[in-house]
């Protein structure tokens, strides 16, 4: 279930201290990440930061011939939560908002998703994100709020 072969030994490491015995219970890499062909690209995990890549396919278009806004929101999603799990205990996506700004053409073949964590409220994590082309303009923003989780939680 879980192919850590790919990944960097600092963020095997990470993974291991964070989820211990519950490790071989993830899907890791996720499978929406693989399944949109999602790369990583760069990481500082000192600096709450991570960058992923992923390809704008012809399955992902929308009647315009752009890329479908809920496809490049998973890619944001699927940048978000990886960074979010070596950046804090488990926690979940509370509320994602995003601001298109230029369509994705499919001509610029990738989408570059930056995400970083900005604070942390006790159980609160506040990030951000940017998806970009290749020449690094900003085509979409995006701010998250993650919530950790506590097994005594009922929310």
């Amino acid at each position: 279930m879980i192919d850590l072969n790919n990944l960097p030994d600092e963020l095997v490491s990470i993974l291991k201290s964070r989820f211990k015995d519950k490790l071989n219970d993830l899907k890791i890499p996720p499978t929406a990440f693989t399944t949109m062909g999602g790369q990583l690209i760069e990481y500082n995990i000192d600096k709450g930061y991570l960058k992923t890549k992923f390809p704008v396919l012809k399955g992902f278009l929308n009647q315009f011939g752009n890329m479908q806004g809920g496809m490049i929101a998973a890619a944001i999603d699927n940048t978000l939560g990886p960074l979010s799990m070596l950046v804090a205990p488990p926690n979940f996506t509370r509320q994602l908002e995003i601001k298109y700004k230029k369509p994705v053409h499919p001509d610029i073949g990738y989408i570059f998703v930056s995400a970083q964590l900005v604070e942390r409220r006790e159980r609160q994590l506040l990030f951000t994100a940017s998806v970009e082309d290749n020449i690094k303009s900003i085509l979409v923003t995006a701010k998250a709020i993650h919530w950790i989780l506590d097994v005594t939680d009922d929310e």
